[in-house]
């Protein structure tokens, strides 16, 4: 773990935060839900204050539920509105986060108009749910062997990158028990010696897009993207569709009760797999090696950094996998939400497979820079479990928090972090240090 101090030297908020709106069909109404701290952030036990406006509608009170961690409920109520505004309060008492759940009554039979506000205790605080397990290191090392003694065997399909100065393939790896990685890559046609990006893919069951690497290419990086999955990277639609519903249905809670058989053990390998290979490349510059992706990609961008020493920067933005056992501290679990995924499993087994997995525990190994999106009314890829990761992380951390976010982008939610992407990704593929902004608790 790291001290406050550090953490405060190297973390950022971005923005205030607000909630998602949501409107209905037909009515138009919209509910809008923010803290009163501009940027959503309490001292323990401090009284925390949501302002409430309802638009478009002749609502003369709202209903709420404020839940500690996500989970567990704290109060719940009504709340008068006078003009269409009106103001909801809680408090927490130690490190965490609370999630404020607002709806309007129904209209004419039309469902709720429902939407969130979030506010964060003390992040710096927040440690991880569960334990990390003593041979946590050694089970990974384990399966580095492993993988080593099954030769990659790169093989390269040259196609049509679309553009006149780059150069585009599909790759094909072998992998571990006879499954096989599936990628694309790109790069300028001048430059002997690149800097290399990494792209690993959010969760679902679909095919890649050239653009992916091409317009990263364009930038000037060597770059591969992989898909997560022992699937071709550009069949039909139906093809992914019938994959998603069948084989692959339910994908991430495959073997999920024993850490043999986890079906992200192939993905986590997968990772390091493809960062080895652009290490292994002789137009890498043999200096910048960044790893980024979005949700189950900002889970395998951080692993990818534990288990690969040659990674120097992770862009994530809500990263998946954060505190996998996160009802053990009374808040809820990363995607994918092993906790609660033990239909006919022994449930103690499937938890205890978890450790294993949870970015949480793999963050103590990560050394160099980390871009961390967090949405704060996420409750796919909740706050807690993200920022108990951040605070393990060894090396310059900058989190942003995305105002506007649930877990998709909508309306431009993710808008902040992108921005910092944007800053980060200039000053990487130049071989620039990363721009890392610092972090404000609510008590400075």
């Amino acid at each position: 773990m790291i001290s406050k101090p550090h953490l405060v030297s190297r973390l950022v908020l971005m923005a205030a935060v607000f909630c998602l709106s949501l409107t209905t069909t037909g009515r138009g109404q919209e509910l809008l839900v923010k803290p009163e701290h501009e940027q959503g952030l309490y001292a323990p036990g401090e009284v925390i204050r949501w302002a409430v406006e309802v638009k478009d509608s002749s609502a003369s009170e709202v209903f709420f539920v404020a839940k500690k961690g996500g989970v567990t409920e704290l109060s719940r109520g009504r709340v008068s509105l006078s003009q269409g505004k009106g103001r909801i309060e809680a408090r927490l008492d130690e490190p965490g986060w609370l999630l404020a759940e607002v709806t309007l009554p129904p209209v004419d039979g039309k469902r709720r108009v429902k939407a969130l506000g979030g506010a964060l205790v003390s992040p710096e605080k927040l440690r991880p749910a569960s334990k990390r397990p003593d041979d946590f290191d050694a089970f990974w090392e384990g399966k580095l062997k492993d993988l080593t003694a099954v030769p990659a065997n790169p093989r390269l399909t040259t196609g049509d990158s679309g553009k006149a100065d780059l150069e585009y393939h599909k790759i094909t790896m072998d992998h571990i028990r006879g499954s096989h990685i599936h990628g694309q890559l790109a790069r300028p046609r001048q430059g002997e010696r690149l800097p290399a990006m990494l792209i690993v893919q959010w969760a679902g069951v679909y095919p890649l897009q050239k653009e992916w690497v091409t317009s990263r290419a364009a930038e000037g990086w060597l770059v591969l993207n992989i898909s997560a999955h022992d699937l071709p990277i550009d069949e039909p639609e139906p093809f992914y569709k019938d994959q998603g519903a069948g084989p692959l249905k339910d994908y991430p809670a495959i073997g999920n009760d024993d850490r043999e058989t986890s079906y992200f053990l192939r993905m986590y390998l997968s990772c390091f797999r493809a960062a080895q290979y652009l290490t292994e490349r002789s137009d890498w510059d043999g200096r910048t090696l960044v790893v980024t992706g979005g949700s189950q990609g900002g889970l395998q961008s951080m692993v990818t950094a534990a288990l690969h020493p040659k990674v120097t920067a992770v862009l994530a933005c809500v990263p998946a996998g954060c505190d996998l056992n996160g009802p053990e501290a009374d808040r809820l679990p990363g995607w994918p939400m092993w906790y609660w995924k033990t239909k006919d499993k022994n449930e103690a087994k499937v938890r205890d497979a978890a450790r294993y997995y949870d970015v949480v525990h793999f963050a103590s190994r990560v050394k160099c820079p980390v871009l961390a999106g967090i949405g704060l009314i996420d409750t796919t890829c909740p706050p807690p479990g993200i920022f108990a990761a951040c605070n393990a992380l060894r090396g310059p951390t900058e989190v942003v928090v995305l105002p506007l976010a649930e877990h998709g982008e909508t309306h431009g939610s993710h808008r902040p972090y992108y921005t910092r992407f944007d800053a980060w990704n200039k000053a990487l593929v130049r071989g620039e240090g990363v721009p890392v902004k610092p972090f404000r608790t609510s008590q400075q």
